[in-house]
């Protein structure tokens, strides 16, 4: 059974819906590929917006594409903190009852009412994968990270699906917290 995998810290950014981007962008925008990230179709894009909060704005954030069905801003505690708003950690894509914030951008600026969360830590594999590491979709797992800052990550969620590729996902924070690198390998201890 496999229980090693490499992992990767994912700094704030913002994934847009088609309507939100042509808001901000204007009308039938196609977003400009900066770089493949490592999931299958999963790309940063040369754009970026500036996030504004009732205490303070996050400038320049990247745009990730492709776009979405919803809008969603993906920040770290401290991120939350200098926008002013209460930070909720959430798997991505549940968005419901997250607060809302200004995006601005080149050619407006909008309000979302819901979108900004914290992204919890997970785990993307191939269904394949999942059955080398004795694990499931949707499972919750542990994963000790050694070193001199080891330690081990609790609820850790299993995301496995054909269009996924082995990594283990976390914000810069934690990843700071731990003392890791992108590509460092953890380990599932389950």
């Amino acid at each position: 059974m496999r229980t090693e995998l490499p992992a990767a810290m994912s700094n704030k950014h913002i994934h847009l819906s088609q309507s939100d981007l042509d808001a901000l962008f204007g009308a039938g925008y196609e977003l400009t590929k900066k770089k493949d990230l490592s999931q299958p179709g999963q790309f940063a894009a040369e754009e970026k917006v500036d996030i504004v909060g009732p205490k303070g704005t996050l400038k320049g954030v990247r745009v990730l594409g492709p776009v979405r069905k919803n809008t969603q801003v993906e920040v770290s505690i401290s991120d939350a903190f200098t926008l002013g708003i209460e930070p909720m950690v959430k798997n991505s894509g549940d968005i419901l009852g997250t607060p809302g914030v200004k995006i601005v951008g080149p050619k407006a600026e909008i309000e979302i009412k819901e979108g900004v969360i914290v992204a919890a830590r997970h785990i993307h594999m191939h269904p394949e994968e999942a059955k080398e590491f004795d694990v499931e979709n949707g499972d919750i797992v542990s994963v000790k990270v050694k070193g001199f800052r080891g330690l081990v990550f609790n609820n850790v969620l299993i995301r496995s699906g054909e269009g996924h590729r082995l990594e283990m996902h976390m914000d810069m924070e934690e990843g700071n917290a731990a003392g890791l690198k992108n590509g460092d390998l953890v380990e599932i201890i389950k």
